[in-house]
């Protein structure tokens, strides 16, 4: 019992000390303030801004698919860096004009905002991360409608960061291979594997569903999903044949693709 009782001592006091030990965590808001101003001194140049969007995903996906599926993506692909952070997702994205409602607007529980109010987020979001003293930051997004906008933003802020002589020196990125590895290169192995284009479809079809169930499958609704598809309910696709097996494939392409094309542009 004398034996015991210094042991177990030993391992509570063990556990204690990893708790409190630095965390391993790549994701900006599980940390605290003076842990992202050590990572930063310790060689943690680069931030992702990983952006998303709250919109309709048919009746069998939730609202919030682009949001969580950025995050866990970017965190998969922070890791691979080795030298980077996920800043929180930007979830409010343009999607269709308002009133009155036309594209996804249509559909009850998606947000939409003006094209200027969504440059001006990654702008600011983009000026903060570089005033703590990120040197890469790099934009990442999940919905295609935003993608011009997210190379303006950047391409904005590297011409006036490029004629200021003042510190800190940083670039912005906006990686358009992530987006393009969902949106052309998953289809592309779908159809070597004998599927077909009115299948994978470009909205909540068997590759959008899939991604999701390998992401997260609390993002389907697996009876819902049975049901036959419709345009009218915003599915562009069939999703009846999407499994998690299928969305690792195209995991793994776009953390790959992405990874490389993050690596290309901090070495330019």
């Amino acid at each position: 019992m004398t034996l015991r009782a210094p042991l177990v001592f030993c391992l509570m006091f063990a556990g204690i000390a990893n708790v409190s030990g630095a965390p391993s965590t790549v994701i900006l808001e599980e940390l605290t303030w003076t842990e992202v101003r050590d990572r930063i001194a310790s060689g943690t140049a680069t931030v992702i801004v990983p952006i998303g969007g709250t919109e309709q995903n048919g009746p069998h996906m939730v609202l919030g698919k682009h949001n969580v599926r950025v995050k866990v993506l970017a965190e998969k692909i922070a890791r691979a860096l080795g030298n980077a952070l996920v800043a929180p997702v930007i979830a409010y994205v343009p999607e269709g004009q308002i009133n009155p409602p036309v594209a996804h607007m249509r559909f009850p529980g998606t947000i939409s905002v003006a094209d200027d109010t969504f440059r001006k987020v990654l702008d600011s979001a983009a000026r903060s991360l570089r005033q703590h003293g990120f040197r890469d930051i790099v934009f990442i997004g999940d919905h295609g409608d935003y993608q011009k906008t997210m190379q303006a933003a950047a391409t904005a802020l590297n011409r006036e960061w490029n004629k200021s002589a003042a510190p800190p020196a940083a670039r912005a990125h906006a990686i358009e291979e992530y987006y393009l590895a969902a949106a052309a290169g998953f289809p592309h192995l779908l159809k070597e594997k004998g599927f077909h284009d009115d299948e994978i479809g470009t909205h909540a079809g068997l590759a959008d569903t899939s991604l999701a169930l390998a992401v997260e499958p609390g993002l389907v609704r697996n009876d819902r999903m049975a049901l036959p598809p419709a345009n009218k309910d915003g599915v562009n696709g069939d999703p009846r044949r999407a499994s998690a097996e299928l969305g690792r494939l195209g995991v793994g392409l776009i953390v790959n693709s992405t990874v490389a094309a993050i690596r290309r542009a901090i070495q330019r």
